[in-house]
Formats: structure tokens, sequence, C-alpha cells
């Protein structure tokens, strides 16, 4: 799921918006001509959520949406799940933006993990499509990093954010992730290399880096929320903790110079959470994010995810209060930025067990809803039979059809928020 209000890159954008905030550094060879993801249509296509340039994020706010509908009991449009289901290319992955879905995805196609582990976890969640969502994560088996983790594009250097995105597909899925293995490394293993240790300032121990920079890691908000949801094996929507449960945060210790969340998944995310914990405390219950050039603001996309996390770690009461933060200062960002923007706030609301419906005095399942096809209905539909047949066959979209990692100025947590490839504290 994040943040500055708008902008620009979530957990690890597609690889076009990377690679430009990345200098291009990180974009290997072999898409070093590739070409972006579907240029904007001048008119939107049916089933698609939300109003603005989806050549960025159309995957990942149409996924988003689907998965915060499911999560409050609202069933989906047939044509949102349609338009989803129809911009899967032949192998398996997805892009963020295909215009034309009948025209077979190629060499030049933006491959990104993080648009396809989105799409895999709003269709398990809907049931009805395995063949896709297991075509889904073949591909990204494939793509997996020597490392144990995943980038944004393939072929790129894993980052804490694809990789913690990736898990939570492979765990809706089905799968388990620490036997996903590449080179005889897990995705826990890989997440473990970015998290700062010992060696670190003592107010920095146990936050995640997005990447190295230099060699150095330097401490992310963004990259420890998604890593504290990835390290627990979770998604984006997280099931509420039972009324009661509240397990106090502790701080990444160190012992002879070791770190006692070393090899241990679960102890990396609570040092991570408490690290989310004291940058809430001390900013007033929100994080923060510094765009390029500009004075530091509060993040409403990243402080969502960090509300998801430490509710994923059953911090309860820690959760509560940016909870509360959010309710208050919300609205605006939500509706300058629309369907992904709700849909955080509404996983936000379910991890943490708050009625969608009156979040701050704001009903986001209807402001959700009115950015896409009218719903079919209010209750979770049971599984279909599997009629995907035709989803991965880029010669057509699906029969059923009525009718894309980050936008700019669209997305929402790991994405809009910023999973911005800028360290901050």
């Amino acid at each position: 799921m994040a943040h500055s209000l708008a902008v620009l890159a979530r957990r690890a954008a597609p690889a076009l918006a990377t690679a430009a905030l990345l200098g291009a550094a990180a974009a290997p060879a072999a898409y070093a001509d590739a070409a972006a993801p579907s240029a904007s249509p001048k008119k939107l296509p049916d089933g698609l959520y939300g109003t603005k340039d989806p050549q960025y994020d159309g995957v990942w706010r149409q996924s988003l949406a689907l998965l915060a509908q499911h999560t409050a009991g609202v069933r989906p449009a047939a044509s949102g799940i349609g338009w989803l289901t129809g911009q899967q290319c032949a192998d398996g992955s997805f892009t963020a933006f295909r215009a034309d879905p009948g025209k077979a995805c190629d060499a030049k196609t933006m491959r990104d993990t993080n648009q396809t582990s989105a799409a895999v976890q709003a269709l398990t969640a809907l049931g009805g499509h395995d063949r896709a969502a297991k075509k889904a994560v073949s591909w990204l088996k494939s793509v997996q990093n020597k490392d144990g983790g995943w980038s944004s594009m393939p072929g790129s250097p894993s980052d804490a954010n694809s990789t913690s995105v990736v898990i939570g597909a492979l765990t809706a899925a089905g799968e388990k992730p620490a036997s996903v293995t590449k080179g005889g490394k897990s995705p826990y293993e890989a997440l473990s290399a970015f998290q700062l240790g010992c060696d670190a300032e003592e107010g920095e121990r146990g936050a995640f880096a997005f990447q190295p920079k230099d060699g150095k890691l330097a401490p992310n908000v963004d990259a420890t929320a998604a890593a504290a949801l990835g390290a627990l094996g979770k998604g984006f929507a997280v099931a509420p903790a039972g009324n009661g449960v509240n397990v106090p945060v502790k701080a990444l210790t160190c012992k002879d110079g070791k770190s006692d969340a070393k090899g241990d998944p679960k102890r990396a995310a609570q040092a991570a959470d408490a690290y989310l914990v004291a940058q809430l405390d001390r900013n007033g219950q929100h994080l923060l994010s510094a765009m390029p050039g500009a004075e530091q603001q509060p993040d409403v996309g990243n402080t969502a995810d960090a509300v998801v996390a430490l509710a994923a770690g059953s911090h309860g009461a820690a959760a509560q209060k940016p909870l509360k933060w959010l309710e208050k200062n919300s609205a605006d960002w939500a509706k300058q930025n629309g369907p992904a923007a709700y849909a955080q706030l509404v996983l936000a609301a379910h991890a943490t067990g708050t009625d969608p419906r009156s979040f701050g005095g704001t009903d986001l399942l209807a402001a959700l809803n009115a950015t896409g096809p009218e719903p079919a209905g209010t209750a979770a539909p049971s599984a279909a039979p599997d009629k995907d047949a035709k989803d991965n066959d880029d010669s057509g979209i699906p029969w059923w059809i009525i009718g894309v990692g980050l936008a700019f100025g669209a997305g929402i947590g790991f994405l809009i928020s910023g999973r911005k490839k800028k360290d901050q504290l």
C-alpha cells in the first residue's frame, strides 16, 4: 500500500518511473530501449477505476480498489474484474497499463513485479481466478533475483519494497515464501539484507532501507512499513486482530554486536514496527515525506501503510494513534488521489477493525465505489468456477469483460505515497 501526498513511487514504481527516480542507473541493458507502458488513452476504458492517466498505475489502482471492496463486503462489478484480468500478458505478468489488451505483450512491454503482485492479491481474494493467479506467480518466480528478492523491473537489483509486495502475493496464492528460493536464498533472507542493524546509530536500528546506496543502508519509512508486512509474510489485506490483542513493540537490540533480529523475520518485523512508532511519536502520529527539493510534509499514504504494518504485528494500541490522525487528515488527500488512496484507507480501517463507512466523517466505501463501475452487490461472492482460459490469451479480451508501479499524482501507499527511492528518516 503510499505518500507525501501524491506522487510518485510506491513500492517500487513501474520500471519507467523507477528508472527516472534512480537516474536510470538501475535499468538493465535488456530494458535500455524498452517502451513505457501504453500511452494515456483518449478515452478511459470501461471498468477502470479512477479518471486520471492510468499509464503508470492502472493495474495497481485497479487491484487495490477491488481488494479493498472485497475486504469490506462489496462485490465488485464484473467489468472491473474483467478489465484487470484482460491486462495480463500471456506469460502471466502484468504491466501498468495496456491500452490494447488484444495486442500481445512483447519484449518491450514493461513487465512489473509490483503491478503483478497487486493483481495476484486482488484476484486470489475475489476467487475464481486461480489460473490467472498461478500464471502470475510462476512469472514472479521466474524473475526472482539470486539474493532471493525482487526489483520492480526484472533484472534490476532487489529492493525491500518489491520483495515485500511479492511476498504478499505468494502468501495470497497459497505459497510458502520461505520455500521460494533462488540461489539457495529466500525472500526473507533478501529482506534481512536491507535492515539496519547494530552498526547503525541506535535510533535507526530496525529500520529498512529501500536499497543500499554506495554500499550503505539509510532508513526509509516507506520501505520499513513495506518490509514490516513482508517479514510477516502478509499482504495488503490484513485481518483485524481480536479484541484485546496488543503486543508492545520492541526495538532491535544488540548483543556482542549482533542483532537479535538476524535470521528471525518476525523479530525483524517487530523491530521495524518499533522504528515506525518512534517516527510517528516524533512527528505527531504521522510520517513525513520529503520530495527532492521540497520541505518535509505529512505523508498520508505512508502513515496508512504504517497503520497496516502495526496492525499486522498485533500492535493494536500503537496503530490507534496514527489511525486517529488519518481519520482527521486524510479526506482531501484521498479525494485528490482517487481509488488507490481510498483503497489504502479502507485497508487501514479493515486492519484495525474500524468501520470504513464512518472514517472521520467520510464513507470510504461510497467514495471508492464512486470512482469505478457500480458494484455488483454488497456481499462477497463465493468462489466461482475458474473462467480464466481467455484471461491469459493476448489474442483478445475475456468474453465477459464489459468493456496499470507508480502513478505520478495518482497512487497510494507503497506505490503512490512514495515508495520513493529517496532515502528518508
